[in-house]
């Protein structure tokens, strides 16, 4: 599996280059994104795809000096579960 990124989204794509999942991001005002929405296709579901996208972008949030809003029932959960990435939160 294969981490993908652009200023409004990360994505994961499986071998074939078939997303499979992805976090909507978009660059609301400098240095500063709003993560809106993670989504996992279904047949990846229940095997902590949703962390690892999720972890894999405050990881370059944090690399660039980037902070996070957050929309996202999913990334307020998980935020709020590793207190390691408050750093990363506005």
């Amino acid at each position: 599996m294969i981490f993908k990124n652009n200023d409004e989204k990360t994505w994961l794509e499986d071998e074939a280059g078939r997303e499979i999942a992805r976090i909507d991001h978009p660059v609301i005002r400098p240095g500063v994104v709003n993560i809106l929405h993670t989504e996992v296709d279904p047949s990846y579901g229940g095997q902590g795809i949703a962390g690892k996208i999720t972890q894999e972008l405050a990881d370059r949030l944090r690399d660039e000096g980037m902070k996070a809003e957050l929309s996202c029932s999913y990334a307020i959960k998980w935020f709020s579960t590793h207190p390691d990435y408050a750093d990363v939160v506005v």
